[in-house]
């Protein structure tokens, strides 16, 4: 079985800058994609940004430019690098990894979310 452990959010004004961890453990033959969700306060899940196994990169609109999904595949980690944070960026971060166990199958993955709250 694979787990996710997600870590670094908190309270940042606005301006400020975050750096989230997503660690993927476990009997681990291979990762894919791997991928940040947020859901804000009332509202539906939404993709944030996608990094392939290859590295090749995609985020939404609103935060090209200020956020920067990046990978270290010797450490099984996802990372998303926040800066220039806005309150409309306040929402719970969840990590979301395609992998195949060893003697398995892909399937897809979740972290536990991390709450990341940005104030004026």
């Amino acid at each position: 079985q694979v787990q996710l452990v997600e870590s670094g959010g908190g309270l940042v004004q606005a301006g400020g800058s975050l750096r989230l961890s997503c660690a993927a453990s476990g009997s681990i033959f291979r990762i894919n994609d791997m991928r940040w969700y947020r859901q804000p306060p009332g509202k539906k899940r939404e993709l944030v940004a996608v990094i392939s196994s290859g590295g090749a990169l995609n985020y939404v609109d609103s935060v090209k430019g200020r956020f920067t999904i990046s990978r270290d595949n010797a450490k099984n980690t996802l990372y998303l690098q926040m800066n220039s944070l806005k309150p409309e960026d306040t929402a719970v971060y969840y990590c979301n990894v395609e992998a195949i166990p060893w003697g398995s199958t892909a399937y897809n993955y979740w972290g536990q979310g991390t709450q990341v709250t940005v104030s004026l």
